[in-house]
């Protein structure tokens, strides 16, 4: 989702306030999340998005806090570091009768589990563990913010421990009556969306690990059932998922566990935006919390193709991410292959200038090199995926720029100025004569916002 707002897709004006639930606190995926977001965050503290700016990379504001400012962008959860579960629901303290119970709900390996990297497929220890998430910090700061006409979406698989477990309970909480809470009715009554993502992934064999391929599809098929029965307080419920599945290592979480990008997760994220743009009187719920009109939507390609390119989406898939990441995919390779070597150009030239000195300052030397570098680790991971999603030549550069797009040959103007990048140099002085009044942050980003944009409509018609 992050790479679809800084490509310049939108929320129909929300901003997105993101709050990760995951007991594994070195968890690699979540990690590398966590410094997209904070990275998104600093490049757009730098942009003032002012009159004049037609600029629409980063222009979602992500988070509670200032954009300047570091995020942890998620909930802690107290008491699992270091413990077993069964320490944790105090086992060895219970009546002999409440053992026998939890013997029945639990087994032994349950019951041993150490949970510091997760609950590892088992739902029913993270049903448990995960109820204290309304007590934390990272929720209190989501209700004491929360407003009028603002929308919940819930992002979880449902073949593992943490996502399926934790769905239905948070979404339980969230529209229980609970006058400790901040602005509880108003949570209570908002419209709330969700994507249950089915196996999409398989995990290679591991005798010494908890975690087995074999068993995604029946605890998919459990939780499906019991979403069936118990959850009735979605407004929207998103379906996702493929049976093209790629086998990742099998890592039970912590430093290690570094997935590579997947199509259904952009799918996923598509899901939010859908949502985010749907009529407000679509999404009614009674004074109880309950949804008037739910809906239930599944993703869909228009062939079943092992490599997904831009014509195998859907007509809104299109239009929410074909013409922004084919933009920001120019924009890095024009940063990254011919931006330091022609600042002579008109383009650069105008007040204020875009120099050498400039190209050393934070805002492009840190933090939008760090931010294209996860643009471009995230489109080359999508690619070699399965199912991948590979809608460019990637390898494109100085003699073959606008081949850049496959399967839509690029349009060459009769009269047409320069090429390749010498053509994206015309273009850029030609936009730049009416950006001299802005920051020089705000021009870079206009420019080549705009640049990039009557290039992607000359080209490609996107």
């Amino acid at each position: 989702l992050s790479m679809l707002l800084s490509s310049g897709a939108d929320l129909n004006g929300f901003d997105f306030v993101p709050i990760i639930i995951d007991p594994d606190k070195s968890n690699g995926d979540v990690t590398r999340t966590i410094d997209i977001l904070n990275t998104y965050k600093k490049v757009r503290s730098k942009l003032s998005f002012e009159s004049g700016c037609e600029n629409h990379f980063f222009q979602t504001k992500i988070g509670l806090k200032a954009d300047s400012e570091h995020e942890a962008f998620r909930l802690v959860l107290e008491n699992i570091e270091n413990e077993q579960f069964e320490d944790y629901i105090d086992y060895q303290g219970l009546k002999e009768s409440d053992k026998a119970l939890m013997s029945m709900l639990f087994s032994k390996n349950n019951l041993n589990a150490d949970m510091e990297v997760g609950f590892k497929g088992n739902p029913n220890i993270g049903s448990v563990v995960l109820n204290q998430f309304k007590s934390s910090e990272a929720y209190q700061n989501f209700s004491g913010t929360f407003e009028q006409g603002d929308r919940i979406f819930i992002i979880s698989s449902i073949f593992g421990g943490t996502g399926a477990a934790g769905f239905p309970l948070l979404l339980k909480n969230l529209k229980d009556k609970d006058e400790n809470v901040a602005a509880w009715n108003l949570i209570r009554q908002a419209p709330v969306g969700a994507v249950t993502v089915l196996p999409y992934f398989g995990v290679k064999k591991d005798e010494d690990s908890e975690i087995d391929k074999s068993t995604f599809i029946s605890k998919a098929k459990a939780a499906l059932d019991y979403y069936r029965k118990n959850v009735k307080s979605l407004n929207t419920l998103y379906y996702v998922g493929d049976d093209k599945q790629l086998e990742y290592d099998n890592v039970e979480g912590s430093v290690n566990q570094k997935n590579k990008a997947h199509f259904v997760e952009l799918a996923s994220a598509l899901a939010i935006i859908d949502f985010a743009k749907q009529s407000s009187e679509l999404l009614t719920t009674d004074s109880e919390g309950v949804p008037v009109n739910p809906e239930f939507k599944e993703y869909g390609i228009k062939e079943d193709v092992a490599s997904v390119t831009f014509s195998e989406l859907g007509e809104n898939s299109q239009n929410s991410v074909q013409k922004g990441l084919t933009q920001f995919l120019l924009f890095e390779k024009f940063m990254s292959e011919y931006l330091k070597d022609n600042l002579n150009a008109a383009w650069a030239k105008g007040k204020p200038e875009i120099t050498e000195s400039f190209l050393h300052e934070p805002f492009y030397n840190d933090f939008l090199k760090n931010y294209r570098n996860h643009f471009s680790d995230w489109l080359n991971e999508l690619a070699a995926n399965n199912r991948s999603f590979d809608p460019f030549r990637l390898e494109v550069g100085a003699n073959n720029l606008f081949e850049l797009v496959k399967g839509v040959k690029p349009r060459v103007g009769l009269l047409e100025r320069g090429k390749n990048y010498s053509r994206m140099d015309y273009m850029a002085s030609k936009v730049e004569k009416d950006l001299s009044s802005l920051p020089i942050e705000d021009k870079f980003m206009s420019l080549f916002y705009q640049t990039t944009e009557r290039i992607v409509k000359e080209k490609y018609n996107f």
